[in-house]
C-alpha cells in the first residue's frame, strides 16, 4: 500500500545553483569574496586571491571582481588573447591592463616559477556555475497586504537553450535551475 503524507524535498545541504544572472556576480567584488564570469561560465577566484594575497600580479584581478572578463580570453581556444610581440616577433599573451597570476613575463626571468600547475582560467576547479545569458524581472505583488517584489531570474526560454540538458525542449518546461 502507498503511504500518503508528505513527501520528503530535496536535500538542500548539498544544492548547487547552476545559473547565475550578472547582478549576482556584481555583488561578489572584494578580494574576500571575488567571482568573475568569463566565456559565460561563473568563477569563484576567492581561494585564489586569499593564497596570493599581497601580490601584485593578483591586482588586475582584484581590480575587476564582479565583472564579465570575457574580453580578455579567446573564445575557441578558452585561453588568453594572444599576439605577435613587435619588438620579438613571438607569439604572446596580451595583457594591456598588465600581467596578472599565472601569465609568464614577455621576457625570460630567473625569478619567475612555472609550478603552480594549470593555470587558474584553465580547467573548473574555481567554476561555481554559468551565466545567464538573458534575465527578466519578475514583479510579485500581495494583493492583500499591498508588498511589492521585484526578482530578477533568468528567462525560461533562454534557460532551455543554455541549458544543454533542456536541448530540445519543444516547451520551456525544464526547470534545471
Amino acid at each position: 500500500m502507498a503511504r500518503r503524507g508528505l513527501v520528503a524535498g530535496p536535500d538542500f545541504e548539498y544544492f548547487q545553483r547552476r545559473y547565475f544572472t550578472p547582478a549576482e556576480v556584481a555583488q561578489h567584488n572584494q578580494p574576500e569574496d571575488l567571482w568573475v564570469s568569463y566565456l559565460g561560465n561563473v568563477y569563484d577566484l576567492t581561494p585564489l586571491a586569499q593564497e596570493y594575497k599581497g601580490d601584485l600580479l593578483l591586482k588586475p584581478i582584484v581590480e575587476v571582481a564582479g565583472q564579465d572578463i570575457s574580453h580578455w580570453f579567446d573564445p575557441d581556444t578558452r585561453d588568453i588573447r594572444k599576439h605577435i610581440d613587435p619588438l620579438t616577433g613571438s607569439l604572446r599573451y596580451r595583457t594591456p591592463w598588465g600581467r596578472f597570476l599565472h601569465v609568464p613575463p614577455q621576457l625570460p626571468r630567473s625569478d619567475w616559477a612555472n609550478d603552480f600547475g594549470k593555470p587558474w582560467w584553465q580547467g573548473s576547479r574555481y567554476e561555481v556555475g554559468r551565466l545567464s545569458a538573458k534575465t527578466r524581472n519578475i514583479r510579485i505583488i500581495n494583493t492583500l497586504t499591498s508588498q511589492e517584489h521585484t526578482l530578477e531570474g533568468p528567462r525560461v526560454r533562454a534557460l532551455v537553450q543554455e541549458d544543454p540538458a533542456c536541448r530540445g525542449a519543444t516547451k520551456p518546461v525544464c526547470h534545471n535551475y
